[in-house]
């Protein structure tokens, strides 16, 4: 689905990434992690069209996207979500996830005149589409809570929400459970791993809790100062000795083994 070949990006002389070969198959859910510091960030925001590379290729799909910018992928169905979640915070649950599809008729001045009935028909149909988005992520409750008062972890499955109303095929999380009680946590986690099942879509996500990867991740990939160190499976990943000298500390290998 996405395949990224010697990708690099320097900030003067800070090699952020550093000649990344990576692959995401079509499908799968993929944990990135690594310590501050290791270019995670900057590889999501490379893939997502939010900065240029300074040299390597972003394939999505089978086409060359090295170009093209975060708008463009969006209209491609690649989607980024943000550590800390982003929200109309004055609009309601329903408000914000019918804000997401591009070029609505009633973005038009002229349309607001000249094709009401057609601009009513597509909101209905929007909200339709709203509610069957809340309804599956079991947050019909909060529909009409104004997205300002949501916890933090409300406001994530909000964001996963909003991937829903555009059909996204990849979706880049960036620290989902960042902050996220265990109870929010596990929902947030019973979604992704939902709309992979369910509706085929194929996550890439930045995550610090080895726990929540373990449960949702294969394969993981270890970042390290803007390269990858290495790539397996959560177990492979946690009982690694350069993953545990690099990221992990050496308690995780004791708790590994037991």
């Amino acid at each position: 689905m996405i395949t990224v070949k010697n990708l690099s990006k320097h900030f003067g002389g800070i090699k952020a990434v550093d000649g990344v070969d990576l692959h995401i198959d079509k499908g799968s859910i993929t944990g990135l992690v690594g310590p501050n510091g290791a270019g995670k960030t900057t590889m999501f925001n490379l893939i997502a069209g939010l900065y240029q590379p300074t040299e390597g290729e972003i394939i999505l799909d089978g086409e060359d996207v090295t170009e093209l910018t975060s708008h463009q992928l969006f209209h491609k169905g690649l989607l980024r979500t943000f550590q800390i979640a982003h929200e109309f915070p004055t609009l309601s649950v329903l408000e914000n996830l019918m804000m997401v599809p591009a070029n609505q008729l009633g973005e038009n001045l002229m349309n607001t005149w000249l094709k009401r009935k057609q601009i009513h028909e597509e909101e209905k149909a929007l909200q339709a589409k709203a509610e069957e988005v809340v309804d599956f992520l079991s947050i019909s409750h909060l529909k009409n809570e104004s997205a300002g008062n949501l916890s933090g972890g409300q406001k994530k499955l909000l964001e996963l929400a909003r991937t829903m109303m555009v059909d996204a095929k990849v979706v880049l999380l960036d620290e989902v459970g960042a902050g996220v009680n265990r109870t929010l946590l596990k929902q947030i986690g019973d979604a992704i791993i939902r709309l992979n099942e369910e509706r085929g879509y194929t996550f890439c996500m930045i995550e610090h809790d080895m726990d929540f990867i373990s449960r949702l991740c294969d394969p993981v990939v270890v970042l390290a100062e803007g390269q990858i160190l290495t790539s397996g499976t959560p177990d492979e990943i946690k009982s690694s000795d350069a993953v545990i000298e690099a990221y992990l500390g050496k308690g995780i290998k004791t708790e590994a083994t037991h």
